[in-house]
């Protein structure tokens, strides 16, 4: 302890661990590995104590960037595709379940809970497209899962959710919907658009420093929840959206573009939109079956 150099002092850290308070496995298995990947990450850039002031500044500008309205520290984690594969790391994809992908930094809870078929849109924009969304949400049997919760949410016309933008109405282009007994949902919204990450502030400063672009393709949040089966945080992507082949934060699958179709005759919406979903039986419950 008395002779830390830059060969031994991973090996001091980590034994350091768990010394005077016992700590669970779990713990000491991601300290362990975090510690052995952070200073082997410092010797390899060779990191100089400016770059290391500068990262704890940035750190802390994203902290204080932090409210209700916006999460920095997702949407960092977003910019540098971790939360993706966290996502993927703890949703693997064993058969026909759906595949999930990032909650992202602007989901809100406590949305308003609307009658199957409602609008969720507040405020008309004059270059909206309406669309009529709906789909069956089944287990991996095809049997329909009634009851299912579906929390929506979206960017509007102008690639602002309402939570940014203080001209649109409290909780704009969100809304939460039930299945019914055939485990159909059914909801209107209107077509999303591409839209640019926030620039400002930290996540701004990352993703210039990487030299990539802030936008994301247009999609659907979507949420569905059911006791007794694995939640799936979701997105609904546009097939006719450009960014889908370099979207910002990684989360495009082939598996979640939908496509917009025009919609027939007689229909009060734009655009119409099918999109079904398999949920998985949550583990406590494979486990009590087994």
């Amino acid at each position: 302890m008395r002779n830390v150099t830059i060969e031994n002092v991973t090996d001091v850290v980590t034994q350091s661990l768990g010394k005077h308070q016992a700590i669970p496995a779990r713990q000491r298995e991601i300290m362990t590995s975090l510690l052995h990947h952070l200073h082997d990450f410092c010797r390899e850039v060779n990191l100089t104590h400016p770059e290391f002031l500068a990262a704890c500044d940035f750190l802390a500008r994203a902290g204080q960037t932090c409210s209700d309205k916006r999460q920095e520290f997702i949407l960092l984690a977003d910019i540098v595709g971790v939360e993706v594969l966290v996502d993927m790391l703890s949703n693997p994809i064993a058969g026909s379940e759906t595949t999930s992908t990032v909650l992202g930094p602007f989901f809100r809870d406590n949305a308003p809970i609307l009658p199957k078929g409602a609008s969720t849109v507040q405020k008309a924009f004059d270059t909206q497209e309406t669309v009529y969304v709906e789909g069956y949400i089944r287990d991996v049997d095809g049997k329909p899962i009634p009851g299912a919760i579906v929390d929506v949410w979206e960017d509007a016309p102008n690639g602002l959710y309402e939570n940014h933008d203080p001209d649109q109405p409290d909780y704009n282009l969100r809304g939460r919907f039930e299945s019914d007994e055939h485990g159909h949902y059914a909801f209107r919204a209107i077509r999303p658009v591409p839209y640019p990450i926030p620039g400002d502030e930290t996540a701004g400063e990352l993703i210039r420093y990487m030299g990539h672009h802030q936008m994301r393709p247009g999609h659907l949040h979507m949420m569905v929840t059911r006791e007794g089966y694995r939640p799936l945080i979701s997105q609904i992507f546009d097939g006719e959206s450009p960014y889908l082949d370099e979207d910002s934060v990684f989360a495009v699958k082939e598996e979640l573009i939908g496509e917009f179709r025009k919609a027939p005759a007689g229909a009060d919406t734009d655009l119409v939109l099918r999109f079904d979903f398999t949920l998985p039986i949550a583990a406590e419950q494979r486990m009590a079956a087994e």
